[in-house]
């Protein structure tokens, strides 16, 4: 019985700390920096796979569509402020963009970097200073992959997850985790 009692405390302490930290994204002035919502099976993307062609990519399930959506209609019923959305040129971001927020601008430097680790450097180099320089009332938004989140912050978050980053004047620290249910 006493487990039962100990997980119960975990799970509240769990749900206050998420509230603390949507009370931070609804301040604005963060980085949610999302990965793409869930999709079809597998890792990475089919070989031969073309950017400009999403037929050729892996893709959003239809669980990953509807996860999306929830993630805009959680945003829009706390009323968070949303700022610049980027994303990754990818379409399982390009989409999760589309369905949660409206859109995005396309963003190189959020690009996928499964099987791709040679040009992690170069945009996690790209990604930092926009991140680091980040003020205002709203919150940016970066939509992208758990690789490039994962050579970003040493952190990856599931599908769907986001990962709040905190501009510093010399970068920017991982607030905490959220995930739209």
């Amino acid at each position: 019985m006493k487990w039962l009692f100990f997980l119960a405390v975990l799970a509240s302490h769990a749900a206050s700390a998420d509230e603390a930290l949507w009370k931070l994204v609804v301040g604005g002035g963060q980085v949610l920096f999302i990965r793409h919502a869930e999709t079809t099976p597998g890792a990475g993307d089919p070989p031969g796979f073309r950017l400009e062609d999403c037929a050729t990519q892996r893709n959003l399930s239809a669980a990953g569509r509807e996860q999306a959506r929830r993630m805009g209609a959680e945003f829009r019923r706390r009323g968070i402020p949303v700022g610049e959305i980027l994303a990754s040129p990818w379409c399982r971001c390009i989409d999760t963009a589309r369905l949660a927020f409206g859109g995005s601008r396309p963003w190189e430097p959020l690009s996928n970097l499964f099987g791709r680790q040679a040009e992690a450097e170069r945009q996690v180099g790209a990604m930092r200073p926009r991140i680091t320089a980040h003020r205002g009332k709203s919150n940016l938004v970066l939509v992208s992959h758990g690789s490039t989140a994962a050579a970003l912050t040493g952190e990856h978050p599931a599908m769907g997850e986001f990962l709040v980053l905190t501009p510093e004047s010399e970068g920017f620290r991982v607030a905490g985790r959220l995930f739209v249910r």
